[in-house]
């Protein structure tokens, strides 16, 4: 079997004490292709070399106003200019906090004053959004001329990044991670892109770089490794855009969100050469990873991970077939468990202590980090199931609905009704009810010129799933609460139903 980046030969993680995330990307030949740039009008290749000078430059200013340990907040879209703000943040021992660009002003407030953030690298449009909550700097007019900055001095668990979750379950956390976070991602991300780093391999994502997803599951790891990344800019999903950015960067391998994949199965779109395509965030179903076989002409590896521990199971096409209903296997070098299992195997999913791409705790929250472990483990606040040495993903721990004693994840009925040719997108949720002590209701927004009947659906879930797992009740909406990342926010799905 292919040894995979930062593990040994029997599979443990490789990590030297002394590791700074700067130089691991920026370890490429200086003439290598770094980013493709498509966020102006035209193609801008971007090599190695011309990162690092772009890296440089931030880094020598920053080392003015900045030391080490300090929190530097980047609010930058896909751009060369957001990974050299990241990488020179990095290189100089500080901590930086990725934020997103359609936060508005309570949000970004939230972040800033959360993390102690004292500065900003963004642009225009960025400047005007942060107002008076940091001082601000151009990333792309802060750089001084001078001698190449030596990278910090850092080790594996020296702090480096602060990621806020993006809220389906309550406030968002900063999950603080150490310079061992890029290496925790390398083996999730090679598997789930059947081994990323093929000739002529070119890694994209419509996913912002302001979530761990675009950031460590795209960005990062593709510097690292030597692929070429695309930065594109694309402010909501647009199916004809994709596909321009596909070809204009001869995009071979991709991360779909599955909304986007979701979207694009709406539009009937197909798109041809690629070579590998990685889901994660939810699970995408049995109708979904068919349609990706006839739309896209290959198997959809999906992967599992949250921003506190991410890229610990995954589906590998090149390695296995999948299995359907399942998220796929545990990655090399994690350790997975289903812990309290019930007598039909469903428990809590929890991480081994020691992965590299678990955080080092959240934000001055220690009793919320010291919750978040039982023992050894950490927990992830997930339900799943172990099939054989695949795991199937339930739900949240607080999404599982209790209906006339049956326990119900609400993931399977969404997919279901999501196979219905009429529905655009679902959230299911449980609604309080004395006689049941839940039932399932079920949130749709109907797809344009789509027309259904509640009863319709309900007969399509009790036809294909449990009969007592159908939705009961059926509301349509214009639109569901979604994070920006596009999950469903279900809390408040749940607080609909709890008020009605």
């Amino acid at each position: 079997m292919e040894r995979l980046p930062g593990l040994d030969a029997e599979g443990r993680w490789d990590i030297p004490a002394r590791l700074n995330m700067a130089r691991q990307c920026l370890s490429q030949p200086a003439d290598g292709l770094a980013v493709i740039d498509l966020t102006g009008a035209g193609r801008v290749d971007v090599s190695f070399g011309q990162l690092g000078e772009m890296v440089d430059g931030l880094a020598r200013a920053l080392m003015v106003r900045v030391r080490a340990g300090d929190r530097v907040g980047v609010l930058l879209g896909q751009s060369p200019w957001c990974a050299a703000s990241h990488l020179a943040i990095w290189k100089i021992g500080a901590i930086s906090v990725p934020l997103f660009k359609l936060f508005k002003h309570d949000a970004l407030a939230s972040r800033i004053g959360d993390g102690g953030v004292g500065l900003v690298l963004t642009d225009v449009d960025g400047a005007a959004l942060v107002g008076d909550l940091a001082e601000v700097w151009r990333a792309d007019e802060a750089g001084i001329a001078g001698d190449p900055v030596p990278f910090a001095d850092t080790g594996r668990d020296d702090p480096a990044v602060l990621i806020y979750t993006s809220g389906t379950t309550g406030t968002p956390k900063g999950a603080l991670h150490g310079h061992r976070i890029l290496t925790g991602h390398l083996p999730g991300v090679c598997v789930s892109h059947d081994h990323l780093g093929q000739e002529d391999d070119c890694l994209w994502t419509p996913a912002d770089w302001a979530w761990i997803g675009g950031l460590f599951d795209v960005a990062m790891p593709a510097l690292a490794l030597g692929v070429p990344v695309v930065a594109a800019r694309m402010a909501k999903f647009d199916v004809a855009e994709c596909k321009r950015i596909i070809e204009a960067g001869q995009v071979r391998n991709v991360f779909f969100p599955p909304t986007a994949l979701r979207m694009l199965k709406a539009a009937d779109a197909r798109i041809d050469g690629l070579r590998s395509v990685a889901s994660g965030g939810e699970p995408l179903g049995a109708q979904m990873l068919d349609w990706g076989r006839s739309a896209l002409g290959l198997r959809i590896n999906e992967f599992y991970g949250q921003t506190e521990v991410n890229m610990v199971a995954s589906s590998c096409g090149a390695r296995f077939a999948p299995q359907a209903g399942c998220i796929g296997k545990p990655v090399p070098g994690f350790e997975i468990a289903v812990l309290d299992a019930d007598a039909e195997g469903e428990g809590d999913i929890a991480v081994k202590r020691g992965a590299a791409s678990m955080m080092l705790g959240y934000w001055n929250r220690p009793e919320e980090t010291a919750a978040k472990y039982r023992g050894d483990w950490m927990l992830t606040g997930d339900r799943g199931v172990w099939e054989g040495d695949f795991l199937r993903f339930v739900g949240r721990e607080d999404d599982v609905i209790t209906s006339s004693g049956y326990r119900i994840g609400p993931a399977e009925i969404e997919d279901c009704l999501l196979t219905h040719p009429a529905v655009a997108t679902v959230g299911v949720v449980g609604k309080p009810c004395g006689l049941r002590t839940e039932i399932v209701k079920a949130y749709v927004v109907v797809k344009d010129g789509g027309q259904v009947s509640a009863s319709e659906l309900q007969d399509w879930v009790k036809e294909r799933l449990a009969s007592y797992s159908y939705p009961r009740e059926i509301e349509f909406l214009e639109a569901l609460p979604m994070t920006v990342t596009g999950k469903v926010i279900r809390r408040e799905l749940k607080a609909r139903a709890a008020a009605e």
